[in-house]
Formats: structure tokens, C-alpha cells, sequence
């Protein structure tokens, strides 16, 4: 006959959620009565199944992830990433999708949606509304966003300002100083901050090295190659001068920018300098310069802080900057004198 927690607890003379907590290393517990669970587990030969602590802690051993898109490529990296630490850690994932950048009763998250299936989550890429940040603290459960900073959340992603400037500044030293910027769209941009970061720091640059910005050469797009040639086109078709560079404020709307220009015989990097964000599988082999970022790993650090913070262990929601890296390739050269 199979010994279970009840039978651990009578023995042990405590609750069944203390056992839990005791057998796996949480707080809450004295030293004494956790050597005394565990001293009894071990004589009766006790093995805690999933199952058996989840009813005692209230716990699912599941995690929430709430994402816009599930089919782009930042996304579904991170998605990736935090996946890979739920299964090494023993717990599943619940994904929940909204449906992309939808407003009012279209989309909206609320605390049903998760009660009593998840013990923490993970929010990707996107902004919530003032009801929904109240409907998620309702939940009283970890949240941990990615990709981008989220009122009242810990997050795990680049400083967006900051590798907008290293991509400016990179076009700036090649000399060139009539820079059109692709941005992100405006559904992007009210739905999520880091459009605006990105634009921000574009901006800073330009106007820190005393260069004009100038309206006509900012364009939207909304992060994905379709969007970036339409966008693209804008700028090819304005009148008078053009820019000798673009800064994309990502991969995906600067390779449908080269794409574009090679459809009109516009030459990179001869004609165009050109350099996105993200470090997208397809940069490397369309020679793009950008600013790279790593999202699976975004994802795993983001998914173990939440964990750690189910867990209960002290001090485990801590704010993180991941690093970023500038790689120089074919998309940009010096202008020529």
C-alpha cells in the first residue's frame, strides 16, 4: 500500500501543506519540524507526487503565458525560452493568446481566466489597460512581463532607448546624416511601450548629434516584412532628397525594406545604409545590420524568476536588463565623401 501525505502529516503530526512545503525547501517551515517531515517522510518511504502537492499547496505546477501573436518571431522565441525552463523545472504551460492589439470588449483579460489554473504568469510583448492590470492583481499571483516594461510588473527585456541610440549612432559615425526611421505602427505603439522606447531614443540621437528630423522620413510599419516594404515604398516615393540610411525598429520591417529596395534596383549598402533590431534567423543570411537581442533567453531568465518567486524564495522578482550587441554587416557602409 502507497504511503501518502496524509499519512506523512499524521505521523509527522502537521498540516498536509506543511509536509509539502518541508519536502520541497520553501519558507514558513522551522528547521526543527522540517527535519522532523522529512525524518518521517524517509521511514515511510514517502514520494510527493504532483498531484498530492498541488492539492496542498493550492498550487497547479502550471504557468500562464499571455501574448498578443503567437506567429511572430520574437514571440514565439520567447514562448520557446520559457517553455524550456517550465520542463526542466516540472511544470506546464497554459498559453493564452488575446488575439493581437484588440481594444474594449474585443480584448480583455480578467482574473477568470486564470483562477485556479496557474501559480504564476508570464505576460509577452504587449500592454494592459487599466482594468486589466486590475483584474491581474486581483489574481494575487507572481507576474513577470517580457520583452518590454509593463506598469506594476518586473520585466525581462533590452533598454529599447538604448539600442535605438547604438543603431542611430552607428549610422551617424558611417557619416551619413539624412536618416529616415521606420517605427512601429500605431496600433503598436498604444498597445505596447516599446515602439515608443525605440523611437525615443532615434530621436535623442539625431537631435544630440544636431541632425534634423525630419517628419517625411519617419514612417510606420508594424514589425513584420509585409509592412516594412509598404513602408518602404513611402520613402522611396517621397519627392526631393532621400536618406542615405534607415534605422528599422525591427529586423522584420528592415528586411522587407531591402526587399523592397532590390525590387527597385536600390542598392544596399551603396545606395541605402540599412539596420534593424532583433537579430532575426534571417538577418545573418540577408547580411542585415542590428542590434541583437536574445529572446529564448529573455523567455528562460523571465520564467525562472517567476519560479522562484512561487517557490517562495526571498527576493526572487528582480528587474532585469538583458544585454544587447551590435552586429556590424553588409545592410551599412560609410557615406561616400
Amino acid at each position: 500500500m502507497s504511503v501518502s501525505i496524509e499519512d506523512v502529516a499524521k505521523r509527522a503530526e502537521v498540516s498536509t501543506a506543511t509536509v509539502s512545503r518541508a519536502l520541497r525547501g520553501l519558507p514558513k517551515v522551522s528547521p526543527a519540524t522540517r527535519e522532523r517531515v522529512l525524518a518521517v517522510a524517509a521511514e515511510l518511504g514517502y514520494v510527493p507526487s504532483p498531484s498530492a502537492t498541488g492539492l496542498a499547496t493550492g498550487r497547479t505546477k502550471t504557468v500562464g503565458v499571455l501574448m498578443p501573436f503567437v506567429d511572430r518571431w520574437y514571440f514565439g522565441h520567447a514562448l520557446e525560452g520559457v517553455d524550456q525552463e517550465l520542463r526542466s523545472r516540472g511544470y506546464n504551460l497554459l498559453l493564452l493568446s488575446l488575439g493581437g492589439y484588440l481594444h474594449g470588449n474585443k480584448r480583455r483579460f480578467t482574473e477568470q481566466m486564470v483562477r485556479k489554473q496557474i501559480d504564476g504568469l508570464v505576460v509577452l510583448c504587449m500592454g494592459l489597460s487599466q482594468s486589466e492590470l486590475e483584474e491581474l492583481a486581483k489574481t494575487q499571483m507572481p507576474v513577470v512581463a517580457v520583452g518590454g516594461p509593463i506598469e506594476g510588473c518586473v520585466g525581462v527585456h533590452i533598454d529599447d532607448f538604448a539600442a535605438a541610440t547604438a543603431a542611430t549612432t552607428h549610422l551617424i559615425d558611417l557619416g551619413h546624416r539624412k536618416i529616415a526611421h521606420l517605427r512601429g505602427g500605431v496600433k503598436d505603439e498604444i498597445n505596447f511601450v516599446v515602439p515608443g522606447l525605440r523611437a525615443e531614443g532615434f530621436a535623442a540621437t539625431m537631435r544630440s548629434a544636431g541632425l534634423e528630423l525630419r517628419p517625411e522620413f519617419s514612417v510606420a510599419g508594424d514589425f513584420t516584412a509585409a509592412q516594412g516594404a509598404a513602408a518602404a515604398g513611402r520613402i522611396f516615393d517621397l519627392p526631393g532628397e532621400k536618406p542615405t540610411a534607415v534605422f528599422c525598429g525591427s529586423d522584420e520591417m528592415a528586411l522587407g525594406l531591402m526587399f523592397e529596395a532590390r525590387r527597385r534596383g536600390i542598392r544596399i549598402p551603396e545606395d541605402l545604409s540599412v539596420v534593424g533590431i532583433d537579430n532575426h534567423d534571417f538577418s545573418v543570411l540577408a547580411g542585415l545590420t542590428t542590434i541583437a537581442q536574445d529572446p529564448v533567453e529573455h523567455g528562460r531568465q523571465a520564467a525562472a524568476i517567476l519560479l522562484d518567486a512561487v517557490e517562495g524564495k526571498p527576493e526572487a522578482i528582480t528587474q532585469k536588463y538583458m544585454p544587447f550587441q551590435l552586429l556590424k554587416r553588409e545592410s551599412t557602409a560609410r557615406l561616400p565623401s
